[in-house]
């Protein structure tokens, strides 16, 4: 039946740039109470104490803060080579995790996270929880409906210049954990399986075009530093309902007219909007022109964090919880499987599933 729903006690780890969007969000989120904070950069993590009016506690590190009695779970807003770690000291200390993709720097510590939580029965979600929002649900729920007939193959294209443009310190970017893949990928391969289902195999290419990058952005704009992943990844992948999906994931690409995600069925096809945003436009053409779906399924006005919200409401109504770990560690072995189908030049399967996450109804 479920328990009457209490906020989750929440503490931040990391409160780095992507903190202020997730910041802006859970002050209006009743599922969640932020309690307390720590960051490398204790100056950072005092300015969100402030700006809760002193009522976050800072803390010197992430083992003191997972310690405390007042916290249930953990953000983890972290770099990606600090994901699972972060992520382990939590589930060790007793604390449910909610944390930025990718959920760990591979597999093998991805699953020992998921080992963890099964361990001590407590929850692990991992962004993205963009997914979420109305544009991808509304767009699932028009695949489900059938308006597209039997999906056939879909398109997902993330095309910029680089993080370096607009990122103060883009390094962690271009070190392994990091590039178009494993940063803008989750976002458009959890949307795809949501959309599709899960992913059965995939084939490759990636090349690495310039072998240092330079900061555009900020105090330290004009410094170079190195890439050690590969900018430009292009992807097929069959999924486990038969559709084709054809990606590609770059840092190499000054302008493009791409779609963000169009699926393609054997009656119509569907323009998706953005998976980096919660909403946007739902189009359906059965080959009389674009038209715009209503708003038929979504969290309304979502923003980050809305994953961490859904989490706490199903830990009270024993449902499972959407951006569930299980599918970030698919989303994780697709893409590293993606990068090893590249570098051998094949075809290769994908050992891991999920299951799709429930649709978010009205």
């Amino acid at each position: 039946m479920g328990q009457p729903l209490k906020p989750l006690r929440t503490g931040l780890v990391g409160a780095g740039k992507i903190s202020a969007a997730y910041l802006s969000t859970l002050g209006r989120l009743p599922a969640v109470d932020l309690t307390a904070v720590t960051d490398l950069d204790r100056r950072r993590a005092e300015a969100v104490a402030e700006r809760y009016g002193g009522r976050v506690a800072v803390e010197d590190s992430v083992a003191d803060l997972v310690t405390r009695e007042d916290i249930d779970a953990v953000l983890n807003l972290t770099v990606p080579a600090a994901h699972g770690d972060v992520a382990l000291q939590a589930l060790r200390a007793g604390k449910h995790v909610y944390g930025e993709k990718p959920l760990a720097a591979g597999r093998g510590e991805a699953e020992a996270v998921l080992a963890a939580a099964r361990e001590r029965g407590l929850r692990v979600g991992c962004a993205p929880d963009t997914v979420l929002g109305t544009g991808t649900q509304t767009a699932r729920k028009a695949v489900d409906d059938g308006l597209v007939g039997r999906p056939v193959a879909a398109t997902a294209f993330m095309t910029g210049a680089g993080h370096e443009k607009w990122h103060p310190d883009p390094e962690f970017y271009y070190q392994p954990g990091g590039g178009p893949l494993l940063d803008m990928g989750p976002y458009y391969l959890s949307a795809l399986v949501h959309l599709l289902g899960p992913v059965v195999e995939v084939s490759g290419a990636s090349s690495r075009p310039r072998a240092r990058r330079t900061v555009g952005n900020g105090p330290r704009a004009g410094h170079s530093f190195p890439v050690d992943v590969d900018t430009h990844v292009t992807g097929t992948l069959r999924h486990a309902g038969g559709a084709l999906s054809t990606l590609i994931m770059s840092f190499d690409v000054h302008a493009a007219r791409l779609p963000h995600i169009e699926v393609y069925g054997t009656d119509a096809s569907l323009s998706v909007p953005d998976p980096n945003t919660f909403d946007g436009a739902v189009e359906l053409n059965r080959g009389d022109g674009w038209k715009t779906l209503p708003t038929t399924a979504g969290y309304p006005r979502a923003g980050r964090g809305a994953g961490l919200a859904d989490l706490s409401e199903a830990l009270a109504a024993g449902r499972p919880h959407r951006a569930s770990a299980e599918l970030a560690a698919h989303v994780l072995d697709v893409m590293l499987t993606l990068v090893d189908a590249a570098g051998e030049g094949r075809t290769l399967p994908i050992t891991s599933t999920c299951e799709r996450p429930a649709p978010v109804t009205p």
